[in-house]
């Protein structure tokens, strides 16, 4: 990522903390709308599990600059992320949800080059979890 595209999301995210529950509720909308065979992987209050995706998130956004501090945490979670049933294929699905749900959020300021940033962290972590929970499976 370069120095531009951690200021963008950064900044970005700051928009969308204040509206931080309505944005869980979007996403899990939004990501139950496009695969509705994900929904009974979440057991749990989704006002809870909601919460928890702000955190995560926001803790991935606050270390953008210094991801080697948290690659070890973002492959825990991967390998975590097994035993609750996720496969490979569900990563798109999230992106994609979570993508829309940032559109939805920032309104006019989601631009393309938002959009790019945003891309780009999520595909950077997602890839990390998905190569730690490969090795778990194996």
């Amino acid at each position: 990522m370069t120095p531009e595209q951690v200021t963008l999301v950064k900044d970005s995210w700051q928009q969308v903390v204040p509206i931080a529950e309505q944005a869980a509720e979007l996403f899990y909308g939004r990501l139950f709308e496009l695969d509705p065979e994900l929904k009974p992987l979440f057991k749990g209050d989704m006002k809870q599990q909601g919460k928890k995706l702000m955190t995560m998130i926001n803790t991935a956004v606050v270390s953008l600059d210094r991801l080697d501090d948290i690659v070890a945490a973002v492959q825990n979670l991967g390998r975590r992320h097994v035993g609750y049933g996720v496969q490979e294929s569900h990563y798109n699905t999230v992106g994609a949800a979570l993508l829309w749900t940032l559109g939805q959020g920032l309104g006019d300021a989601f631009t393309s080059e938002v959009e790019a940033a945003w891309t780009e962290t999520y595909t950077t972590l997602a890839s990390v979890m998905i190569e730690a929970s490969q090795q778990e499976v194996a």
